[in-house]
């Protein structure tokens, strides 16, 4: 699976889509899912252009998960999440749908998702959840 340069993902980090951001540095970005399987639902993503887990450089991958640590973290104190469920996905074979590199952070119980891209949330709640946990951050 090659890099598409058009992407939602990277239609983002351009700043051609919104998002509900509430974490970004020099290597990545972190925002909310809007189509959640739990409340708090979050994505971080790499600013580095990789596909898979298998294309990021060690270094660029190392400040993404320090990223993925702080969000859960926040999730955590925040949202009073007793843990996170972590999802990453690489390639179309496991299930991935956007072809640039990214982490699912969960906040619930593997047994309480709901299917993910079933149906789109509530907009104003996702933006709630995202200022909340970005107050941490």
């Amino acid at each position: 699976m090659s890099y598409d340069t058009n992407n939602i993902f990277a239609k983002i980090l351009r700043g051609e889509i919104p998002c509900f951001k509430i974490y970004e540095d020099d290597y990545s970005l972190a925002f909310m899912d809007i189509m959640p399987q739990a409340d708090g639902h979050a994505l971080v993503i790499p600013k580095f252009a990789a596909t898979t887990l298998l294309e990021i450089p060690a270094d660029q991958l190392t400040h993404t998960m320090t990223t993925v640590q702080k969000v859960m973290a926040a999730q955590k104190s925040e949202l009073g999440a007793e843990g996170v469920v972590l999802m990453q996905l690489n390639g179309e074979g496991a299930g991935q749908t956007v072809r640039h590199l990214h982490f699912h952070l969960i906040p619930a119980h593997l047994s309480q998702l709901k299917r993910h891209g079933a149906e789109q949330g509530d907009m104003e709640k996702i933006k709630a959840l995202a200022a909340k946990i970005a107050l941490a951050l």
